[in-house]
């Protein structure tokens, strides 16, 4: 059997491979996702010095953490897509980098909901210009910018060059949102690693919430996952579409 033939056969079982392992990947996100949503509504009981409408908005809390957990996960691996392409300049880490950017930034905006949501009847508005809200907001924003800023490149290579080199500079703002409630007054909680004085809506994690924030971690975390293939395919996708274009012009 010729070389040929033995490429040839290997390459649609490797495909079938692939494919089977993505649908257990996204059965596994659904599993975990209904479980969250169960655990939250059901499971989780609810802080001992929070009452009434607080109690009610505290169940999001959970949908707000978890959004926050892949968020953060999502433009992390945006920082590592864009420094392997650096390194190596394989297009599939760019794919990787724009990929990871455009779900943390849906994440993100499910955070800045779910925050709104719990804040009304907490801080009884919506919204308010606190630091780390504000910072939040910026970081969004900063990540629009890099989509933006890709559509204005025609050339591929230099496309994912420059984007790899905005997405090193966007990545500080991250910390700086994480720090914010620490290093200026605010009166957002931190529920980990610290307290702050000023906060207003605070709550003790009890053994059910903390259970129930381990599964929002897992469960966002597959979820990125989840999302991070299928949009890395369509974007390989849509290259292979773009360079059989350029071919037959």
């Amino acid at each position: 059997m010729s070389t040929s033939t033995l490429t040839a056969t290997t390459r649609p079982t490797t495909q079938r491979s692939s494919h089977v392992g993505w649908l257990i990947l996204s059965l596994l996100t659904a599993i975990t996702m209904a479980a969250l949503m169960g655990a939250a509504l059901l499971y989780a009981k609810p802080a001992l010095n929070l009452a009434g409408d607080e109690q009610m908005a505290q169940r999001i809390f959970y949908i707000h953490i978890g959004s926050v957990i892949g968020c953060f996960v999502a433009f992390l691996m945006s920082l590592i897509g864009s420094i392997v392409y650096l390194n190596k300049r394989n297009l599939d880490w760019d794919r990787v980098a724009q990929a990871s950017v455009e779900i943390g930034i849906v994440l993100g905006m499910s955070t800045t909901l779910a925050g709104s949501i719990w804040s009304k009847p907490t801080w009884n508005t919506y919204w308010t210009w606190d630091p780390r809200l504000t910072t939040t907001t910026i970081t969004l924003l900063i990540y629009i910018a890099y989509l933006l800023f890709r559509n204005g490149i025609d050339n591929r290579y230099t496309r994912a060059r420059f984007s790899s080199i905005y997405a090193l500079f966007a990545f500080l703002s991250v910390p700086l949102t994480y720090y914010s409630a620490r290093w200026f007054r605010s009166i957002h909680p931190i529920v980990f690693n610290g307290a702050n004085p000023d906060a207003q809506g605070s709550f003790n994690i009890g053994e059910t919430m903390s259970q129930t924030l381990w599964v929002a971690t897992i469960g966002y975390c597959l979820l990125f996952s989840t999302l991070l293939i299928f949009r890395w395919r369509q974007l390989r996708l849509q290259d292979r579409i773009d360079a059989l274009r350029e071919e037959m012009e």
